[in-house]
């Protein structure tokens, strides 16, 4: 999967180098014509999301003037970028980030630290990123909070043998939101014993919003050394995004895992970044990832187990989705 995500991103940049870039004023329809160009050549999900961007541009266009502030030009090309509806779209400029949030905010938040306090308690134990319990039903807990905090292969066996006489593992990724991939193979690679097709890529190659590689297959090789062999519960609720997104993805085909929770929130496609007349930067998703039966996942993932948590259950301190997986994994030592 490292090989071929690097395959991923030097094709990303190798054919976006390639194409034939247009030269834009830095005026204030410049600046719009630069950033909807971009968009327009190298964005990889408008016929999946079933984006009409030709529109987007007139409607757009109509609200750009030289005489507008740069605020005001900010806030029309984030409102574009916005039409996607991709949390790893973001124009960024020096006084802010436009970002688009709502695929979170209309779902159930389905994560609380404070609660999460009353399993992990003071005296739990750290790896790296990765904070871990052995809860009193000789259940493990597991919370990764972000796959940009780097964890290796001595964190991972340490870990992992230290909860190997528990009757399962719940692996907690609530609000992660993503990160490097390597970590999230890394991780992953740990439930598997064999490798395992997992996922395919493709890469833009050429300006058409259809012009695609063939899909490159993605694989979990399995960790050398110590794997977990027990059931594990992965929960996740939507703030689950980008890597965290593929992660989940993966575990879907490991052998001994179940989804508990919430639908992840997708972001599916690796970044690429650009940059627009003003030096104002955009980043967007440029190379779509597939799941192995060549599904999309931009969207979210599904779990094996709908959970959310409950007011009753938050009113006594309980985390739902904790005690959900903890049942699970009791029935099916």
């Amino acid at each position: 999967m490292k090989y071929i995500l690097f395959i991923s991103l030097a094709f990303v940049f190798c054919f976006s180098s390639c194409f034939d870039e247009d030269k834009f004023d830095n005026t204030r329809k410049g600046n719009f014509e630069a950033l909807w160009k971009i968009m327009d050549e190298h964005y990889c999900f408008f016929s999946y999301k079933d984006v009409d961007w030709n529109e987007v541009h007139t409607r757009y266009a109509a609200r750009i003037s030289e005489s507008m502030s740069n605020d005001a030009l900010f806030t029309v090309l984030g409102e574009m970028l916005a039409e996607v509806k991709d949390g790893h779209v973001n124009l960024v400029a020096t006084h802010d980030v436009a970002r688009y949030w709502k695929w979170y905010e209309d779902y159930p938040y389905n994560f609380d630290t404070k609660i999460q306090d009353n399993y992990l308690g003071t005296d739990y134990s750290i790896a790296s990123g990765l904070k871990y319990k052995i809860l009193d039903d000789n259940i493990g807990y597991v919370y990764y909070g972000s796959f940009s905090s780097g964890i290796g292969d001595g964190n991972l066996s340490q870990v992992f043998d230290r909860l190997a006489a528990c009757d399962g593992v719940i692996l907690d990724v609530r609000n992660n939101g993503g990160g490097l991939m390597t970590n999230s193979e890394k991780l992953a690679s740990y439930f598997f014993n064999e490798k395992t097709l997992v996922a395919h890529i493709l890469h833009k190659t050429g300006k058409g919003h259809n012009d695609f590689s063939e899909p490159y297959e993605m694989h979990i090789e399995p960790a050398s050394g110590l794997r977990f062999q027990k059931k594990v519960a992965v929960l996740t609720n939507r703030r689950c995004y980008s890597a965290a997104n593929d992660f989940v993805n993966a575990m879907r085909y490991a052998p001994n895992a179940i989804i508990i929770g919430d639908k992840t929130g997708g972001g599916s496609g690796l970044p690429f970044s650009s940059e627009l007349p003003n030096g104002w930067s955009v980043r967007f998703s440029a190379s779509p990832v597939l799941d192995a039966e060549k599904e999309q996942i931009e969207f979210g993932i599904d779990p094996d187990i709908s959970q959310d948590m409950t007011d009753e259950d938050m009113a006594k301190g309980l985390d739902s989705m904790i005690e959900r997986a903890r049942e699970v994994l009791k029935a099916n030592k």
